[in-house]
């Protein structure tokens, strides 16, 4: 039988960071409470059927094609220092 769909994912996620999936979730692990076991990362995995930050990036990666240049989406929240940085994973290496 297949994996669900966001099983998979994790499993592509721990792939890609070099680690491997939690079996257990949450507290009922005695790894981590994190969806990948990482000796530096606490990686959370999330898989929905949209996200709008991504319909934003979306949008981004267009113009960011024209330009030939890498889509990068900054995102903070006023009275909040720093900000997240959202980069597809094939794109990552590239910063």
């Amino acid at each position: 039988m297949a994996d669900k769909s966001w099983k998979a994912f994790e499993r592509r996620v721990a792939e890609y960071f070099h680690g491997q999936r939690n079996p257990l979730s949450g507290g009922n692990s005695k790894h981590t409470g994190a969806d990948v076991i990482h000796p530096r990362l606490f990686i959370e995995c999330k898989q929905r059927e949209r996200v709008a930050l991504i319909r934003l990036w979306d949008k981004v990666k267009k113009l960011a094609d024209k330009e030939k240049k890498t889509p990068v989406v900054c995102v903070s929240e006023k009275n909040r220092p720093g900000f997240w940085i959202l980069v597809h994973s094939d794109d990552l290496l590239k910063l």
